[in-house]
Order: C-alpha cells, then structure tokens, then sequence
C-alpha cells in the first residue's frame, strides 16, 4: 500500500550516546572526570558498559570528538531543570492600551495616569490611543498637546519608543518603562 505523505524519521533531541556515535576514534574522560586520551570507539563502549553508565558525546566538533562516561538520564534530567528554572525567570512584557479622547477631563485624565503608572511599574510598555471623533479631527494640535503633557509628566519613569503618530482617526505613542 503507498502512503502519500511519509512521515519523517524521528529525530533525537540532545547529545549522541553510545552506539548512536559513529567515529573510529575518540578522546574519552571517564566516569571520576580524568582524561583517558585518545581511544578507539569500541573500547570507550567497553569502558562504559563496565562502570553501567553510557558513553555520551560532549564536544562533537572536536578532532577526535570528545566524550565522556556518565549517566544519560541524569544529564537530560538536570538540563531539563536548567530550562525549566531559565523559562520561570524571565519576564514577558506586555502591551497595555490607554484610551484616551482629546477633550479629556481632568479627573479621567488623573485616573488614567494613575493606570499608566502602575503598568510601567509592573514593567508593562503602555500604548497610548487618542481617538479623534468628528469635528474633533479639525484640531490635531490638542491631540498633541495631551500627548506631550502624558510624556512630561511619565518622564522619569518613562521613555518614548514610538513618537506619537497618525493613522486614520487615531493618534498613537508607545512609552516603555525606563
């Protein structure tokens, strides 16, 4: 029976180990970490299999490759937890949105600093929207205004990443935490 798609061949993640390494020669560090130099391949298994752990292959590109006898679960096991303790400690930053109008009042105004404050302390960038409705789209100049006001007044918590620009009846800056 012909299969129209052939799946590929499982590919192995992580270094070559024991039989899987396939150089005649190699330069071997034994269990206890000292150097055994230049061996042939089969007697580096012969090694391996004597002390029960596996032979797995540290530095391939190496002329011979070196490797080295350990224990092949642990090893996954404790770069499994360096990857899982490096994703735990980064941080995702995120893009907050603040809407604003023009003729905002001073109290919305107030309230929605407030709100950008505490996004630049979490660490967030926060995307300022200023939506021009009508006639409100003849008088640009007081969208700009509001926007230089909200960059004087973050200034020495934040930086402007993107200046504020126009697209359609939208007027938009981005400030990231200093």
């Amino acid at each position: 029976m012909r299969r129209p798609f052939k799946a590929a061949a499982p590919t192995k993640d992580g270094p070559r180990s024991n039989r899987d390494i396939r150089v005649p020669r190699v330069q071997l560090i034994d269990a206890e970490g000292q150097n055994r130099g230049d061996v042939s391949i089969n007697d580096a298994l012969l090694l391996a299999e004597e002390a029960g752990l596996d032979l797995v292959e540290i530095s391939p590109n190496a002329v011979p490759p070196v490797v080295k006898i350990l224990d092949l679960g642990k090893l996954k096991y404790a770069n499994q937890k360096k990857a899982a303790e490096a994703r735990k400690n980064q941080k995702v930053i995120e893009i907050k949105e603040i809407k604003m109008r023009p003729n905002i009042d001073s109290h919305d105004y107030e309230t929605k600093m407030k709100a950008v404050r505490r996004f630049f302390e979490e660490g967030d960038k926060v995307k300022l929207t200023l939506r021009f409705r009508g006639r409100e789209m003849a008088h640009m100049e007081l969208g700009m205004q509001l926007l230089n006001k909200v960059r004087e007044e973050v200034a020495p918590i934040a930086k402007v990443e993107a200046e504020p620009k126009l697209e359609g009846r939208q007027m938009m800056m981005v400030l990231a935490p200093r």
